[in-house]
């Protein structure tokens, strides 16, 4: 038998990435020109300068349908966050599955209200503005890809961690984040709802020893309602999570039980950070308006929106 040999015509990258851009845009993906460029990036193990200084070099086969097998799957809903793997938050890369929530820029205002918190509290205690952490025990509820856990954990080295979270999956996620970013060792997490002590069940005797309570609890909960679910975008609603997305029926049924949680688990001057859904303060602020709280504050994001809430333990 005659072997036939299958001939392909050699791709060029500008051409490729004009042809996953069109495909992308006719399928309405948002974004469609970053998508493109990201999963070419991905597959070809490339940067963005050789992206555009190398247009005319032709492309592997191997590597053309692999970036159009991705072009697909992007078009047909998937983010390119899951396709690629990672996602950067406060300049740093994380790890993303389907598992784990996808780390948004707007949660970046929990990190910069509570570093502002601790250096503000350091402030009024006389000491130097600026900490490194050393005494403080955090939690992060909800911790996900761990991508607050993990931020913190970098910004003060000296700062101890406990981070739960409902899904052994996303724990495993966040167990590798918090390794490749060399703060594993500070970051103890714990399958648990919420500050649930039922999680401390899940640890070896010399863990459930560790101290308590924290100093700053900070979380991004879920907080969509299950009533929008037909107005998010498909990325979201058929890709990401659900536990980690609806906070109940309306949204914000979840902060009551995690605002008292954080009134018995914080110390005296403790620091509560949480993350708002669009519309849900006006639902959670009343929470903090009880006696064990003062300090309340609110930061918008960069649309205007009430993103953060912050108070402290009286």
């Amino acid at each position: 038998m005659i072997g036939v040999t299958r001939l392909f015509t050699p791709m060029d990258v500008r051409t490729a990435l004009k042809t996953g851009i069109a495909k992308l845009r006719e399928a309405g993906v948002p974004s469609f020109t970053l998508s493109a460029e990201l999963l070419l990036l991905h597959v070809a193990t490339r940067d963005r300068t050789w992206l555009y200084s190398h247009p005319e070099e032709n492309l592997p086969q191997d590597i053309t349908d692999r970036f159009f097998a991705l072009i697909a799957r992007r078009a047909e809903g998937e983010p390119t966050q899951y396709l690629t793997g990672k996602q950067e938050f406060w300049g740093l890369e994380f790890e993303v599955t389907p598992a784990v929530l996808i780390p948004r820029p707007e949660t970046e205002h929990v990190i910069e209200v509570a570093l502002d918190r601790l250096a503000l509290r350091e402030l009024r205690a006389g000491r130097p503005q600026k900490t490194i952490g050393e005494g403080l025990q955090i939690a992060d509820i909800g911790t996900g890809s761990g991508c607050l856990a993990i931020a913190l954990a970098k910004e003060l080295p000296k700062a101890e961690f406990v981070a739960t979270d409902i899904s052994p999956a996303a724990l495993e996620v966040a167990g590798r984040n918090a390794a490749r970013h060399g703060v594993g060792e500070r970051i103890r997490f714990v399958q648990a709802d919420l500050l649930d002590k039922s999680g401390e069940e899940q640890m070896t005797s010399a863990e459930s020893a560790a101290p308590l309570p924290f100093d700053l609890v900070v979380s991004n909960p879920p907080y969509i309602g299950r009533r929008e679910a037909p107005t998010l975008a498909r990325e979201v609603r058929e890709h990401e999570p659900a536990h980690a997305l609806f906070g109940g029926e309306e949204g914000y049924e979840l902060y009551g039980d995690l605002i008292s949680q954080s009134a018995t688990s914080l110390n005296l001057g403790g620091i509560l950070v949480l993350e708002l859904g669009h519309d849900s303060l006006p639902a959670v602020q009343p929470l903090l308006d009880a006696a064990n709280w003062t300090r309340v504050g609110i930061t918008d994001d960069l649309a205007g929106i009430p993103r953060v809430i912050a108070a402290e333990k009286t």
